[in-house]
Parts: structure tokens; sequence; C-alpha cells
């Protein structure tokens, strides 16, 4: 016999393996890659630091969703509602659960059930920074300015999230959270 396999061994071998109820596919194994990318940095660097290159990649895609929803709207720049309203679709498309607690023309509080990244998220707080940049970005190029505060998150062992998303410098003196600037 060939140091080879037959083909219908390996066929075969494939046939009984895609009959299994194994929860491998792309989605998962793509929010675990990075849930195990946040840990390594966490560990290599530290929470803060991982933190800062999670920020970098959380800025490029708030950037490029804001063009999509502003595309989608037809509009150059979104108000308050529309900001919100961006921010709690986006999540829902990525599998997310976040909905508005209270809107005004000072701030946005988020409530959160599930996280787009799973149980994956669990004990990788620099993960929320993800949403940190995309809700800023989004809101400080539309209104200028905005400060996001991660009140509590599943990643650091609450059963959700709940995120206040300043809309002005006022309102948010004082306030903890990561400042952005747009326009």
């Amino acid at each position: 016999m060939s140091d080879e396999l037959p083909h219908k061994a390996v066929s075969d071998a494939l046939s009984q393996l895609e009959a299994l109820d194994l929860p491998l596919e792309r989605d998962l194994f793509l929010r675990k890659l990075i849930s195990e990318l946040a840990f390594a940095l966490e560990k290599t660097v530290g929470v803060e630091e991982a933190s800062g290159f999670i920020s970098l990649v959380g800025q490029a895609i708030g950037e490029w969703i804001n063009r999509e929803y502003r595309d989608a709207y037809g509009q150059l720049q979104l108000d308050p509602v529309q900001v919100a309203s961006a921010c709690v679709d986006l999540k829902r498309r990525i599998q997310g659960d976040f909905f508005v607690i209270s809107i005004d023309t000072d701030k946005i509080i988020f409530g959160n059930r599930a996280c787009p990244f799973g149980n994956a998220v669990k004990g990788r707080p620099s993960l929320c920074m993800m949403t940190s940049n995309v809700f800023g970005t989004i809101a400080a190029e539309n209104l200028g300015y905005s400060k996001v505060r991660i009140d509590e998150s599943i990643a650091q062992g609450h059963a959700g999230c709940q995120v206040t998303l300043f809309l002005s410098a006022g309102t948010a003196a004082g306030s903890q959270g990561r400042e952005y600037y747009g326009l």
C-alpha cells in the first residue's frame, strides 16, 4: 500500500464528520480568532495597550460604517436619532442586541443583551473598544463630538451592557470615557 490514503477513505471520513453536530462555521471561527488575538494582546502588553490597538481597528471600522449609513440615508450628516438608529441597526446586523434606553440632545444610553462576539468576549474587555470606537466615530463624524463610557459589559462579567454616548462636551465633562472629535 502506498503512503497516500485512497480518496474513498478520505471521502468516507469527511462524510462521517459532516454528519456530526460541530459548532464550527466561519462566523464563530472569526469571533474566536478575534477573541484570542485580544487575549494574546492583553496578556502581552496589558489591557490598556491592547485596547489601544483594538481602538485603531475600531476607528477604521467606524469610519467605514459611518459612510455606509450616510449613503443609506442619502445624507452628508446624521442627526442624533439617526446616529442612535445606525448604532442599534449595526449591532443587530452583526448579532448583537443593542437598544436605546434613553435619548436626548446631550446623550444616548444604550443597553445590550447579546454581544456580537458571543461568549468569546467574556474576559476580553479590550474588545469593548470596538463598540466605543464605532459608536464614538459615528457620533463625532456627524455631530462634531462624542464621548463613550462603557458602564457595564458582558466582557467584564455583567449580564448585559450599558453604554453612554455623550453628544456634548459640556454634558460629558467630568465623566469617564473615551472622547472622539469630528467635523
